[in-house]
């Protein structure tokens, strides 16, 4: 293939020689270094438990023999069907010790997506975290004909015939020391080139593709990142849990931090979050733009004389993330006015995180440089990322001494990047895929002869060599006049908004685009009765003029500066929340814009209809 080669693509920064090859020699060798220090910590029956590296790696003896007495071989397949919990990691690591390969699966999928993994698998055991999720698999389990075994991990979900892990390991020999011995010795003869798991992509088209990655590309990935920087860590520091683990970019800093001497603390969920931030004060974390989106807009939608300050605090913000990025000294003046903003804004921020955040990595969609600029601006290390799980997952990350707004950074050491004809992000790398499960035609779509990997990404690189990043190729909208509007970043732009929670941006083939608007329906009522409209009923409230005319310039109005053919001419404002259990998002809350447009295509042919008739 004759790759169209981007003049500014930076040259590739080469991969410094690295010692551990596999996801294997990662785990064992950290025991021996940071055996005594504490690995993994989760709050249970309202306390917050902790487990050793040692104390990890007795467990995940026990849970290897349990494999073996199941006559599990290497390259048979292990589903995790699970929140984030140290079990995940204790299973993890025992089938990755055997040579086993591990299909994790996102909690949030519904059933039938469950029994097409599990299928397409060809997984011979499967766990499940609590009774919600066991009921997936007994619903399905006889219809999976390679499933043999199901497990639980919590004991009071235990059924008949299907005990919980706890139950089992309780009747392990106590000679497992000795074993354990032995198993160690059996890790280190997987081989680099061997899968380590299938990670079902989740998808915004599509059935689900499985991604294989060898121990070698996780492990080579690891090794980027610690000679790029991005993610700085040291032992003792604590690391916040919060992506699922079922997310590649979530296991994979899980890795980095066993690796690092870095404790792993479990959030017990997305609403307690900002609990268990305070509880935990992390060090570091990776986490998605949603999270930083909202923590933006619940900051920047305060009124009155608080409203006023934060948002003089965020311009002093801005202004100094400014000199940083030029490079310059910020005068006194403005010193000052960020001490003042630091002590009455932004170290109120900084609490609410705990207080202890060293270095946060963004990844999974893309970053608002307006929130970023925000954050950074107050004093909290936040930089963007990107990758794919086809790519293990990171290929470039902005870094603490080396950043810029509105990029991804700087491509990783051994990643080649280069930009091809149609603007398409292409990728070269010792980290990228094998390939997808049981779907060559899929595989030879994606990485073509050179080795390249197709990302479906749009971007280019700056004159530094800096990647930003567009859109999705297959994202992009084409009007009807043969414009094409790129809608991810006009979506980010509303999100802006402490009044919008989830746009989606509709118009492919039309005269114009168009905007489908979810609002924050808390602040929205709020707002609403401090007017006068004391409205519970989210259909009804949205039919009201004062909340219509707000929404629309809450977006509409942001949006002005684009050009004539980017720009929503309409707004259609919905009562219902776009979600995963709904269908519209993915596990990873990325919008399903073709699903999202056929459930709401009523609402769409009404908006052009409208139009229409009035010309």
């Amino acid at each position: 293939m004759q790759i169209t080669t981007s003049p500014l693509a930076p040259p590739v920064v080469p991969l410094a020689p690295f010692d551990r090859h596999t996801l294997n020699q990662i785990f064992f060798e950290a025991i021996d270094r940071f055996g005594p220090l504490e690995a993994l910590r989760t709050k249970r029956d309202g306390r917050w438990q902790s487990l050793t590296y040692r104390e990890a790696e007795l467990q995940v003896d026990q849970v290897a023999a349990l494999f073996e007495e199941w006559q599990l071989r290497p390259g048979d397949r292990v589903a995790i069907l699970s929140e984030n919990r140290p079990e995940w990691a204790i299973v993890d690591y025992a089938a990755l010790a055997l040579g086993l390969i591990v299909v994790p699966i996102y909690p949030t999928l519904p059933t039938d997506q469950v029994e097409f993994i599990l299928r397409d698998s060809g997984a011979r055991v499967a766990f499940a975290s609590t009774s919600a999720q066991l009921e997936k698999l007994l619903v399905i389990r006889t219809r999976v004909a390679s499933l043999e075994r199901t497990l639980v991990f919590d004991k009071a979900a235990a059924l008949e015939g299907i005990p919980s892990l706890d139950a089992l390991l309780e009747r392990v020999d106590e000679s497992i020391s000795s074993y354990g011995r032995q198993l160690r010795k059996r890790a280190y003869g997987v081989a680099a080139e061997s899968l380590a798991t299938i990670i079902y992509t989740s998808g915004t088209t599509g059935i689900p593709k499985g991604v294989m990655l060898t121990h070698a590309n996780i492990a080579s990935m690891l090794a980027a990142t610690r000679q790029h920087g991005s993610l700085r860590t040291r032992p003792g520091m604590v690391g916040l849990s919060l992506l699922p683990l079922s997310h590649v970019l979530e296991r994979a800093a899980a890795y980095y931090y066993w690796d690092s001497g870095v404790t792993i603390a479990y959030a017990e969920s997305v609403a307690a979050v900002p609990a268990n931030l305070l509880e935990v004060r992390p060090n570091c974390m990776v986490a998605v733009p949603r999270l930083f989106d909202k923590v933006y807009g619940k900051v920047m939608g305060s009124e009155g004389v608080k409203g006023r300050l934060v948002a003089w605090a965020a311009r002093i913000g801005g202004r100094i993330v400014d000199h940083q990025a030029a490079g310059t000294r910020p005068p006194l003046g403005l010193r000052l006015q960020h001490r003042i903003a630091d002590a009455l804004v932004f170290r109120k921020i900084r609490h609410g995180l705990g207080g202890r955040l060293e270095t946060m990595i963004c990844g999974g969609a893309p970053l608002s440089p307006v929130v970023a600029r925000f954050f950074l601006g107050a004093g909290i290390p936040l930089y963007e990322g990107y990758g794919l799980t086809e790519s293990s997952p990171v290929l470039a990350a902005n870094r603490p001494e080396d950043w810029r707004l509105g990029t991804v950074g700087l491509p990783y050491p051994g990643v080649e990047l280069q930009i091809g004809p149609e603007g398409e992000i292409l990728a070269r790398g010792p980290q990228v895929m094998q390939g997808y499960w049981n779907n060559p035609e899929a595989t030879r779509a994606a990485i073509d002869a050179d080795g390249w990997l197709h990302t479906g990404d749009v971007g280019a690189f700056d004159e530094d060599g800096f990647l930003a990043i567009t859109d999705r190729i297959k994202e992009l909208i084409v009007t009807a006049g043969g414009k094409k509007v790129a809608p991810q970043p006009i979506e980010g732009m509303t999100r802006l908004s402490p009044f919008v929670a989830q746009s989606v941006l509709v118009g492919d083939r039309r005269p114009f685009p168009a905007l489908l608007v979810v609002p924050e329906f808390e602040r929205l009522m709020h707002w609403a009765k401090e007017r006068g409209l004391e409205i519970t009923d989210r259909a009804r409230l949205i039919r009201e003029a004062p909340v219509i005319a707000l929404l629309e310039a809450e977006t509409l109005g942001r949006l002005a500066h684009l050009a004539q053919f980017e720009r929503p001419k309409k707004l259609a404002i919905l009562s219902e929340d776009l979600t995963v259990d709904g269908g519209l998002l993915t596990p990873t809350f990325k919008v399903k814009r073709r699903l999202v447009e056929k459930h709401f295509q009523a609402t769409i042919e009404a908006l052009y209809a409208e139009v229409a008739a009035k010309n």
